[in-house]
């Protein structure tokens, strides 16, 4: 028997056994040899020195409680950490250590936003924000990107959107799903706009340490007039392949960050110990690692890029992270991007996810993670290339 109380939940956070996602993973499941591009979990292993570190603790007695925002060399290291790569200048109070980045937006959510208040996010953007605000009883604004901006947010596009009600603004740079950096000099004027209308940003930086070409991520909290009125994002899963560890953290004014506090011990108590001494390891050891995990991604888009260039197969440029966001709609297949999904999944035991999962408000495109070695990708490609000449065959075959 289902309760009242869980309908209403499950319809709170979009859940139903129809969700493409689940749909998938049930095919994936009884099918062999599927190349997975679709998760944001890195392949590559949590560098040993980390994972050393990590076992060290353990050996050392960190299962215990900690202290609710994190054990207190943690947060130096990662205030300073953050001044290190061009961002404010935080003291170790204004730092609170979360199970991953994900729990951290719904900390976030709970502490500031009000039944009624306004969160404009980018979209396509990471859904939990919609999610935290649904659970929160605000309301989403959506701010629709495209390919003429390269599926950047811009502030332009932002102004529309703002209303009396407007209270936090979302910047996700680079953005999941697309993988886009938003230019320096337009994260100034979206700064800006901030300011004008009084926001408060959440600039969710996780990726910014895995950036491609010339492009570089602008922390927001560093612009004037802004280290007050940004909540930085970010954790370790990203750029140290410890997605498994839930490790991640908000750096903010200490009259949002103590709140917060409060709002995270309830939700978990403390980060666990083994995980935080592990990230400490990562942010005070040798930063090698995260550049030769950099080149590696940078390899791997390169070759995505190639197959779908073969493929004939339009995308946006990938700049940071570790997507590429691709369009269903240039190949003219006469089918949505979820459909084309499904059908490269069972088909070529392939799998990617539509953007509409991530908000997009077309059905246009994928998802592809750099998730697999560049021989796998390559591989993937070819079976995607079989795929779409297959549907193109079936368009132009004569009816019977």
């Amino acid at each position: 028997m289902t309760t009242p109380n869980a309908h209403r939940l499950a319809a709170r956070v979009k859940l139903s056994e129809e969700h493409l996602i689940t749909r998938m993973l049930n095919i994936a499941d009884g099918l062999d040899d599927v190349i997975k591009l679709g998760r944001g979990d890195p392949d590559l292993d949590t560098p040993a020195h980390i994972v050393e570190a990590g076992r060290q603790a353990l050996s050392d007695g960190a299962t215990h409680y900690t202290h609710p925002a994190g054990i207190a060399p943690l947060r130096e290291a990662i205030a300073a950490q953050i001044r290190d790569h061009g961002g404010a200048d935080y003291a170790a109070d204004e730092i609170l250590v979360t199970p991953g980045g994900q729990h951290g937006m719904f900390v976030i959510a709970l502490s500031l936003l009000d039944p009624g208040d306004e969160i404009i996010v980018p979209c396509p953007g990471y859904n939990p924000y919609q999610q935290a605000a649904e659970l929160s009883e605000a309301k989403v604004v959506k701010v629709p990107m495209g390919m003429e901006t390269n599926f950047t947010l811009t502030a332009e596009m932002i102004r529309p959107h703002i209303t009396a009600r407007s209270k936090i603004l979302v910047l996700i740079n680079p953005n999941n799903p697309t993988g886009t950096v938003t230019a320096p000099e337009e994260v100034v004027k979206i700064a800006r706009l901030a300011e004008e209308h009084d926001l408060i940003v959440i600039s969710d930086e996780i990726y910014a340490r895995l950036t491609f070409g010339n492009h570089r991520v602008q922390p927001v909290a560093a612009l004037p007039g802004m280290r007050d009125r940004t909540i930085t994002l970010s954790g370790f899963s990203k750029a140290y392949a410890m997605t498994g560890w839930r490790i991640g953290y908000l750096a903010g004014p200490r009259d949002l960050i103590m709140p917060m506090t409060e709002i995270n011990h309830a939700f978990a108590i403390s980060v666990a110990g083994v995980s935080q001494h592990a990230a400490l390891a990562a942010a005070t050891g040798p930063q090698g690692c995260v550049e030769e995990m950099r080149e590696t991604y940078d390899a791997r888009r390169r070759a995505i890029c190639a197959g779908l260039d073969a493929i004939g197969m339009d995308y946006a440029e990938p700049q940071g992270g570790f997507y590429v966001y691709a369009d269903v709609a240039s190949l003219k297949l006469g089918i949505g991007a979820g459909a084309f999904c499904e059908r490269l999944l069972s088909e070529g035991r392939v799998m990617m996810y539509p953007g509409t999962i991530y908000g997009d408000h077309t059905d246009d495109f994928v998802r592809m993670s750099m998730t697999q070695p560049v021989p796998r990708i390559e591989e993937a490609m070819a079976r995607m290339a079989a795929v779409v000449a297959a549907i193109r065959e079936e368009r132009t075959a004569p009816a019977v």
